[in-house]
C-alpha cells in the first residue's frame, strides 16, 4: 500500500514528536553525572530528583489518552513539544540560579508534559491513517533516532559548553518542531467515522468506557504489553552496565582519540540503530500476520534470547556483537504488533483512552523491572536473565491465547471497515 498524503503528513508530524520525547528522555541521564559534580547532594538525592521527572513521564499516560480523546490528538502534542522545551529552558535557568529544587520542578513539568505523546501521537496515527503498519514501523524508527541522539548529544556538547547552556541548546529543536507543527494540515479522523475530540472528561463516561475496554480483548492486550514493558525497560535499562563487564566487550579496541569512552556505549547504540530495521520490518509484517500471532511469535524468539545471552556471550566478541544486533531487532521488532494489536481491539472515539492505558502498562507497571532486576542482578547474570524469560513467556502464552480465542477474525473486520482483532 502507498501512504497517502493524509499519511504522510502525519507521518511527519508523530515522527518528529516521537524523536523529540526521546531525545529529551534520554539526555537526562546525562546531566546527572554532572549534577552529581555540581550540587552538593548525594546520589540518593539526585535519584529522586531525577525520579520527580521520570514518574509522570509513565503514570501520565492515561490521563493523557483522556485528553486525547476529548481535546483532540493534533492539539496534545503540540502542547506536548511546547511544555518539554519550557520545561528545559527552565532547567537552563534552574542552572544559572544554580538551584536543585529548580531543578526537581524543571523535571517534573517536563514529564508531565512528555507522558501525554505516546497516547496522543498513537491515537493519531490509528485514526488518521489508513497504512497503519508502515507509519507505526517509521514512527518506531524516529523514536530510536531519538533514544541514540539524545545522550550522543547532550555528552558531545558538555564538552564544550556548561550544561545549563546545553540543556538550552537541546530545547531549540522542540521550539522548531511546534511551530513546524502549527503549520501541518491533515486529516486526524481520516480513516473513521468519529469527529476528533467527541470524547468527554467525566468520570461516568470514563468508567463507563474504561469497562467497555477491559471487557473485550484489550484486557488481554494491555497485560501483554505490560509483560513487553517489563521485557523492554530491564534490558534497556540494564544491558549497558552488563556489556561493560563482559571481557569479551572489554577486549574490543576503539580508534586513536577515543580512549577512555566505554566501548559498551557503542554496542548499545548500534543495537539501538538495528532496532530501527526491526521497527520497519514489525511495521511492514502487519500487512501479512495478524498481530496476536506475530507477537507471540516474537515473545518466543525474546524468551530464547534471554535464555542464550549467557552461553552466546561467553563465545567471544563476534557472537555477542551478533548476539546485540539480533536481540536489537526483534526487541523493536515486537512494538508495531501490540500498537496495532490495541488499534484492532478498540473503538476509534476510545483510541486515545486505549492507548492510555497501553502505556501506563508499558512505562508505568513495566518500570517495575527496574527495581526486580536491580534485585535479582545482584544473585546473578544467569538469575536476571532467567528473569526476563519468564517475562517473555508468559506474554507469548497470553498472545498465542489471544490468537485462538479473541474477537473476530481480521478479515471480517475488514470488511466491517474497522480493523478488529
Amino acid at each position: 500500500m502507498v501512504l497517502t498524503a493524509n499519511d504522510r503528513a502525519i507521518a511527519r508530524f508523530t515522527m518528529l514528536g516521537h524523536a523529540l520525547v526521546h531525545w529529551f528522555e534520554t539526555s537526562i541521564p546525562i546531566f546527572l553525572v554532572v549534577w552529581l559534580a555540581s550540587f552538593d547532594v548525594s546520589v540518593a538525592v539526585l535519584g529522586v530528583v531525577v525520579a520527580l521527572g521520570y514518574a509522570p513521564f509513565g503514570l501520565g499516560a492515561l490521563p493523557g489518552g483522556i485528553l486525547a480523546d476529548r481535546v483532540g490528538p493534533k492539539r496534545l502534542i503540540l502542547a506536548c513539544l511546547l511544555g518539554m522545551s519550557a520545561s528545559f529552558v527552565g532547567l537552563a535557568l534552574a542552572g544559572v540560579a544554580d538551584s536543585i529544587y529548580a531543578v526537581a520542578v524543571a523535571l517534573c513539568c517536563w514529564g508531565i508534559a512528555a507522558s501525554v505523546y505516546h497516547p496522543a501521537g498513537l491515537s493519531l496515527i490509528s485514526t488518521g491513517v489508513a497504512d497503519r503498519g508502515t507509519v507505526f514501523a517509521y514512527h518506531g524508527i524516529a523514536g530510536n533516532v531519538g533514544i541514540a541522539l539524545g545522550p550522543f548529544v547532550t555528552a558531545t556538547l558538555l564538552i564544550v559548553l556548561e550544561w545549563h547552556l546545553v540543556a538550552l541548546v537541546l530545547a531549540l529543536p522542540g521550539l522548531l518542531a511546534v511551530a513546524y507543527g502549527l503549520r501541518a494540515t491533515f486529516d486526524p479522523m481520516a480513516e473513521t467515522e468519529t469527529e476528533a475530540g467527541a470524547g468527554t472528561l467525566s468520570l461516568v463516561s470514563l468508567l463507563a468506557n474504561s469497562r467497555a475496554l477491559f471487557a473485550s480483548a484489550f484486557a488481554v492486550v494491555f497485560v501483554i504489553v505490560t509483560f513487553e514493558g517489563l521485557f523492554y525497560r530491564g534490558v534497556l535499562t540494564y544491558l549497558p552496565e552488563i556489556l561493560t563487564d563482559l571481557p569479551a566487550v572489554g577486549d574490543l579496541t576503539l580508534a586513536s582519540g577515543l580512549e577512555g569512552i566505554d566501548a559498551a556505549f557503542y554496542v548499545y547504540v548500534g543495537l539501538l540503530v538495528v532496532g530501527m530495521a526491526g521497527q520497519y520490518a514489525g511495521g511492514k509484517a502487519i500487512a501479512r500476520i495478524r498481530p496476536a500471532r506475530g507477537l507471540a511469535a516474537i515473545f518466543t524468539l525474546l524468551a530464547l534470547l534471554a535464555l542464550a545471552f549467557v552461553p552466546v556471550t561467553a563465545l567471544g566478541l563476534a557472537a555477542t556483537l551478533a548476539y546485540c544486533a539480533v536481540l536489537g531487532f526483534f526487541l523493536f521488532a515486537i512494538q508495531p504488533f501490540y500498537q496495532e494489536a490495541v488499534a484492532v481491539s478498540t473503538p476509534p472515539e476510545g483510541r486515545g483512552l486505549s492507548y492510555g492505558y497501553t502505556y501506563l502498562g508499558e512505562f508505568g507497571l513495566g518500570a517495575t523491572s527496574i527495581a526486580l532486576g536491580g534485585v535479582v542482578l545482584g544473585w546473578s547474570l544467569t538469575a536476571f536473565f532467567a528473569m526476563l524469560t519468564g517475562f517473555a513467556l508468559v506474554g507469548a502464552a497470553l498472545a498465542t491465547a489471544l490468537a485462538v480465542g479473541v474477537g473476530p477474525t481480521r478479515e471480517t473486520a475488514r470488511s466491517s471497515g474497522e480493523t478488529r482483532e
